[in-house]
């Protein structure tokens, strides 16, 4: 079930306002989205067929999401700042979610670069869930990040051609406590004509929460 109609805002960011849209399918539930898009400067915005298929997913489930623009990205206030000032954007949609449903946690989702902010984002909030789609752990500073105390799902295509599918899988092997980590063969980095397994492994796992 994914009612309601997508209702676009803005939100107050540290840089100014943010581009945003939020989708509820006015269920109750104890659990909300946030999710995170892929690299400002190489075209990721919050629209990414990615983003979309991860906030798709949630909202079969009942979850509303809210999905955002990082700063300079589309009308969203600001410029570029390698990840840390992207994890401050988080934050203020972060905080918007918990005033827009109270008592709820947030299921915090990202794409690739977006899932390096929703790592860190984290590492700052309490969550329901982490979902992190290819996560860039050779291009980011991943070192000085923990697994959150929460479900943690990664999903990566063994057919990455922007992300190594095996320094991923590395990555998370030394982690513990350990993420599930979910290869799907034959994918690559933007899941084209694999966008249904990518929701399906999305849904599979928020639904055993």
């Amino acid at each position: 079930m994914t009612g309601g109609a997508a209702e676009r805002i803005a939100i107050q960011g540290p840089s100014g306002p943010l581009e945003a849209v939020v989708e509820d399918p006015g269920l109750a539930g104890h659990r909300c989205g946030l999710l995170c898009h892929p690299h400002p400067l190489h075209g990721g915005t919050m629209d990414n067929k990615v983003v979309t298929t991860m906030g798709r997913a949630l909202r079969e489930a009942g979850i509303p999401t809210l999905r955002f623009n990082f700063r300079g990205v589309g009308r969203s206030a600001g410029t570029f700042d390698e990840g840390r000032g992207e994890t401050e954007d988080a934050e203020a949609a972060a905080s918007w979610c918990a005033a827009r449903w109270p008592g709820r946690l947030p299921v915090i989702a990202g794409f690739s670069f977006g899932a390096y902010v929703a790592l860190r984002l984290a590492q700052r909030r309490p969550a329901s869930r982490l979902i992190t789609i290819a996560p860039p752990v050779a291009s980011f500073d991943f070192s000085g990040l923990e697994p959150p105390a929460c479900p943690w799902l990664i999903v990566q295509g063994d057919a990455d051609e922007v992300v190594d599918p095996h320094a991923v899988v590395a990555w998370a092997e030394r982690l513990h406590p350990r993420p599930e980590v979910r290869v799907m063969a034959g994918a690559g980095h933007f899941f084209h004509g694999r966008l249904l397994d990518l929701r399906n492994a999305i849904t599979d796992a928020i639904r055993g929460d």
